[in-house]
């Protein structure tokens, strides 16, 4: 995939702000501190355009990035780690529900997880209510770069088995540091791009 331009757009709250133009939308979700914003930045050659950052939570919105002219990224809130109060927290629950629930442009959903861990119960509760939807999801295993090689394919089997995924179902093991599954990443995700 060819990146010619990636700009921010808006973070939304709700429905009145969703971009209106009909372009498909790719959500990204995953634990606080996963690397979306990094994942985000690896895949569109951007080094800034999604801000890091050392204190996880700080995606409080669904943050619209439009590609190329032609789709929407979409960061969603992290889930776990965040320190916030129980009423913020609620607040994402129901603007996250309504988004997955109700929005037509939803094409696909990449769900990040970390290859150095076995999924936590965040994980595969949100793998588990992206199923329930019915959203075609491309699971994406980052920080490859931070456990040796040799560890990869167990880690990998031990996500496909704790996440329930099925054969057909992608697992795409990501680095930003090497770039390993990038091209893969976006092979899984041309299919939902138009």
């Amino acid at each position: 995939m060819k990146i010619k331009q990636a700009d921010y757009i808006i973070s939304a709250v709700g429905p009145a702000q969703y971009p209106t133009d009909g372009l498909p939308e790719i959500a990204l979700a995953g634990r606080s501190n996963v690397g979306k914003s990094t994942f985000i930045n690896k895949m569109l050659g951007r080094r800034n355009l999604v801000r890091t950052s050392e204190k996880p939570g700080k995606t409080q919105k669904l943050n619209y990035f439009k590609i190329n002219e032609a789709f929407y990224f979409v960061d969603v809130p992290g889930y776990g780690y965040a320190k916030v109060s129980k009423a913020d927290k609620e607040a994402w629950g129901r603007m996250l529900e309504k988004y997955f629930s109700e929005r037509t442009r939803l094409s696909a959903v990449v769900h990040l997880v970390d290859l150095r861990h076995p999924p936590s119960k965040d994980d595969v509760t949100m793998h588990d209510y992206l199923a329930y939807f019915g959203h075609p999801v491309i699971t994406v295993a980052t920080k490859a770069d931070k456990i040796p090689k040799g560890k990869h394919q167990s880690q990998k089997q031990t996500i496909a088995r704790d996440l329930g995924l099925g054969p057909d179902e992608p697992l795409i093991l990501f680095s930003s540091v090497t770039g390993l599954g990038k091209d893969e990443a976006w092979s899984a995700l041309t299919p939902f791009l138009n």
